[in-house]
Parts: structure tokens; sequence; C-alpha cells
């Protein structure tokens, strides 16, 4: 049993039993060790979630880097939106990459990115706060997408509410388009950056 393998059972359980019910225990019944054994690998939960995020972002920290010859709006929405799917990819996997912190050759790609829009005239402060601001919106927008998806919810939660309350919307309201949303948003802050670099310009 090797630290990949780990992380592969690990993810497929998630996908199978939400975050909250990933455990070090259950996840060593799966791979068919005693608990101790995964601390070869991870010294706790935290560090284990902590590996479950990296791995699971790999669709999007892989994908193919910025180039000269790109157009930096056609790359930024397109950036955003390979955030967003990778995200997707994985059960509450907004809820598992929330909080985490970028490192390693994460920091070297960040890095070439920002090169990338300062080169196409962006100004430095305007793109590192537009980055952060999409990052954020697409993380807000998937945590609310998965909740409103969730299998373990069993009903619909147009509908749902605490006991003895309203329901949250009529039923006869129609489900929201998550993507459409997500889009008309990713919209707005590109627009915003594009009226900042007009500015500056």
């Amino acid at each position: 049993m090797n630290r990949e393998t780990v992380l592969t059972e690990a993810l497929d359980l998630l996908d199978e039993v939400g975050l909250d019910a990933v455990s070090t225990r259950r996840l060593a019944r799966r791979l068919g060790v005693e608990q101790p054994s995964l601390y070869y690998h991870f010294r706790n939960k935290k560090e284990l979630l902590g590996a479950m995020s990296e791995a699971a972002m790999a669709p999007h920290a892989t994908a193919p880097l910025p180039t000269p010859a790109d157009d930096w709006r056609d790359w930024f929405l397109e950036n955003t939106r390979s955030f967003r799917r990778t995200l997707l990819l994985r059960r509450d996997g907004a809820r598992l990459h929330a909080g985490s912190s970028p490192g390693g050759t994460d920091l070297d790609r960040i890095a070439h990115k920002m090169a990338f829009l300062a080169a196409a005239g962006v100004p430095e402060e305007h793109a590192r706060t537009a980055m952060l601001a999409a990052g954020r919106f697409t993380v807000g927008s998937v945590l609310e997408e998965q909740a409103d998806t969730d299998p373990g919810d069993g009903g619909d939660r147009r509908a749902a509410g605490p006991p003895d309350l309203p329901p949250v919307l009529p039923p006869d309201v129609p489900p929201m388009d998550h993507e459409s949303s997500f889009e008309a948003g990713l919209a707005l802050i590109l627009e915003g950056l594009e009226q900042q670099v007009r500015r500056a310009g």
C-alpha cells in the first residue's frame, strides 16, 4: 500500500459517502488494513484531507498554462471554468478545497498566470484581485450547486426547510440553472476587470 493508493481510495470513498462521513477508520477498513497503518502516509485526518484536496485538483493544476498568443479575456474565462469543472468532479469538491492554500508547483503556476496578465496590460493589483475574486466566487458557486444536488438529501431542496417552517421557495419556482448563474457572475467579474484595465490605460 503506497500513498497514491491511499489517496485514490480516499477520493473514491469521498464520492461514495460525502465529506462528513470520510474517516481514517472507514478508509482503513476499505483498504483492508489497520487504522494505524495510514499514519505512515498521513499523520492525521487533516493531513489526509489536505492531500485529497491537492489530488482532486489535478485536472486544473495540470491544465495548459497561458501563452503570449492567448487573449487574456478568453484565458481568464477558461481558467475559471476549468477550476469549476474540477471542483465538480468530486462529491463535496468545493468543501474539500475550501480553506486550502497553494504550495509548490501551484505557486509557480500562479506566478506564470500573473506574469501573463501583466504582459497583456492588466495592472498587477487588479489582476491579483480579479483572480482571487473569481476563485472565491467559483468555490462559493460550487458549494451552493453541490449542496443543491447532494445525493444524500433525498428531496427537492426548493421545498426543503427547517422543521415547522415554510419551504425555502414555493414549489412553482423553477430550479436554479447553476451553470447559467455561474457564467453571468463570471461575466460581471471580467467586465469589472476590463473597466479597470481601460482606466489604467
